[in-house]
């Protein structure tokens, strides 16, 4: 769905979002203009008002986001830019939306903003906080027909070890899945704050800060959006698409993410992709090659006023050469 820019009676009070370093990723991707440039995350728009600006007069932004919160806030906030197209996708399906637009390449760069924006893990209806009561939901795409509701009383007991674990990285894994277990034999799980006591009653009392359903709640809310494999296709499909000289800038929220993100720009920044075993090298020249190698972390000021981006991690790259025929 491709929306055009147009004003709309959206409540600023009703979406709060905090576009972080948002200078940062903008700056990384050395915005030109007349080139074509991809906001995947668009959000509250802070970063595509950024682009916008670095690309006036003949530069063009192509934006997706899933969630018409987003969407609609978003739409308001830019509706002066004449050159910014805000497409109701997700960013794994930026390949298919460009080529009917009919785009061929990313010319100038793309912008990944991942993980839950602050609006979606702060609105008490959307379900994605363990801070405030509201029914299991945690969907990004709200016309999705899957929830955090089919996950916590559909999945089996070795299904949600499996994400919990590997998604959430939580050390009390098999007592919480237990406790799930046993607590929906008797009845459903519908609420967010139904699930955070039960986590809680699982898990011992540790000297940690962080909340104990904080780990869950992430595993659950990846699970619910496939997240993981979504940020994993699409940056391997993208680096396809960039121009040589395009530039991609990813920030990432936790350790999963950033590690995917980290792993794709090491392989294709290598002058050897080689199995060990294997005497002679084949191997194509460097894709990308990393602006910076060690990720940038939010500003001690940022940070004070934002605390949730003292996890933040930015990586950038640029195309350098074209492995395609």
């Amino acid at each position: 769905m491709t929306m055009d820019n147009k004003s709309n009676n959206f409540n600023k009070a009703e979406f709060q979002h905090y576009t972080v370093m948002a200078n940062e990723a903008v700056d990384a991707l050395d915005c030109k203009p007349g080139k074509i440039y991809v906001d995947a995350t668009l959000g509250g728009g802070g970063h595509s008002e950024l682009i916008l600006k670095k690309i006036q007069p003949d530069g063009r932004l192509i934006s997706f986001d899933i969630d018409s919160d987003a969407i609609d806030f978003a739409s308001n906030r830019l509706k002066d830019y004449k050159n910014l197209t805000i497409i109701k996708e997700s960013y794994s399906n930026i390949k298919k939306v460009l080529q009917d637009l009919g785009i061929k390449e990313i010319t100038g760069g793309i912008v990944f903003d991942l993980g839950a924006s602050y609006h979606q893990l702060t609105k008490q209806e959307r379900g994605f906080s363990f801070m405030k009561d509201a029914p299991l939901d945690m969907r990004f795409n709200r016309d999705s027909d899957f929830s955090a509701y089919d996950v916590v009383n559909g999945y089996s007991e070795e299904d949600l070890i499996r994400i919990i674990s590997e998604y959430g990285e939580e050390r009390f894994t098999k007592r919480i899945v237990k406790n799930i277990v046993n607590y929906r034999k008797l009845q459903n799980i519908e609420t967010t704050g139904e699930l955070a006591e039960i986590i809680i009653n699982a898990v011992p009392k540790t000297k940690e800060k962080i909340h104990p359903a904080t780990r869950t709640f992430q595993a659950i809310r990846i699970e619910v959006n496939n997240e993981l494999q979504n940020i994993k296709n699409t940056l391997n499909e993208v680096l396809t698409l960039l121009s040589v000289g395009a530039i991609i800038s990813v920030i990432s929220f936790h350790s999963l993410e950033d590690r995917l993100v980290k792993q794709c720009f090491k392989y294709y920044a290598s002058k050897c992709r080689c199995k060990p075993n294997e005497p002679v090298c084949h191997c194509k020249p460097p894709m990308l090659e990393l602006i910076n190698k060690k990720p940038i972390l939010a500003t001690e000021l940022e940070i004070k006023e934002n605390p949730p981006s003292r996890s933040a991690k930015l990586r950038a790259a640029k195309k350098i050469t074209s492995w395609e025929k």
